[in-house]
C-alpha cells in the first residue's frame, strides 16, 4: 500500500486535508475538510492517482465490463475525464438538474438503452449527488453496478448506494488517512478520535 501512504502524506503536505471545525455544504459540522479539487494542480499525484483508480478497477471489474465512464459535475468530472482518456472509454456526465434550455437534458453525452456505466465521483459523505446521479441514469435506462470514489468519509455512502443495486469502492477512506497520518506523527491522538468519533458506527 505504498501509494496511499504517499498519497495521504501529499493530502496533508499540500493542505488538501485539513484539521479543524470546518460546517459542510449540507450544514453539518466536521472535524476535516478535504479538498480534492486542488489534486489537479499537482500533475505528478494527479495522474498517479488517475494511475492507481485505472488499475483499481480493471483488477475489481475490468475495462471490458462497462461501456462507458460517468461523472457528476464538478469534482468528479475532471477526474472521470482523465481516467477516460487514460483508459480510452467514453465519458458521460449527469447534470445535478437538467438545463432548463435545448434539450433540457439531466445526462450528456452519447448514450444507448441498457448500456453499463460505472460512476466516478472525488469524495463521498452520505452519498446524496451520486444517488441523485444514479436515479437520472436508471430513467434512461443506463444499467449501473459499481462506482468509484477517492476518498470516502464513512458517514452512509455505501449504504444509500447499495440500497439502489450499486457498490461502491473507494481508493482510501476518512479512517485510513487520519490513522497513516497519525502513524507518521503528523496528526495527534485528539484529532484521530475526532474522526473516529464522527465516522458511521
Amino acid at each position: 500500500m505504498e501509494f496511499v501512504k504517499e498519497f495521504t502524506t501529499f493530502l496533508h503536505k499540500k493542505g488538501i486535508i485539513k484539521f479543524g471545525d470546518f460546517t459542510l455544504a449540507s450544514g453539518k459540522k466536521s472535524s476535516y475538510y478535504v479538498d480534492l479539487r486542488l489534486v489537479p494542480s499537482y500533475p505528478i499525484e494527479f495522474r498517479k492517482m488517475v494511475k492507481y483508480l485505472e488499475n483499481e478497477i480493471v483488477n475489481d471489474i475490468g475495462l471490458d465490463k462497462f461501456d462507458s465512464i460517468v461523472s457528476v459535475p464538478t469534482g468528479g468530472l475532471v477526474i472521470a475525464s482523465s481516467l477516460a482518456i487514460e483508459t480510452v472509454k467514453p465519458l458521460i456526465y449527469v447534470r445535478s438538474k437538467p438545463k432548463d434550455y435545448g434539450t433540457s437534458k439531466s445526462v450528456e453525452g452519447e448514450i444507448h438503452d441498457g448500456m453499463t456505466v460505472v460512476m466516478i465521483d472525488d469524495v463521498a459523505t452520505t452519498g446524496g449527488s451520486v444517488v441523485n446521479a444514479i436515479k437520472s441514469l436508471k430513467e434512461v435506462n443506463i444499467s449501473i453496478k459499481d462506482a468509484y470514489v477517492i476518498v470516502n468519509r464513512i458517514e452512509g455512502a455505501d449504504k444509500a448506494m447499495l440500497e439502489l443495486g450499486v457498490k461502491m469502492h473507494s481508493i482510501l477512506n476518512i479512517l485510513q488517512i487520519t490513522e497513516t497520518l497519525y502513524e507518521q506523527n503528523l496528526v495527534g491522538k485528539d484529532i484521530l478520535e475526532k474522526v473516529k468519533n464522527q465516522i458511521c458506527k
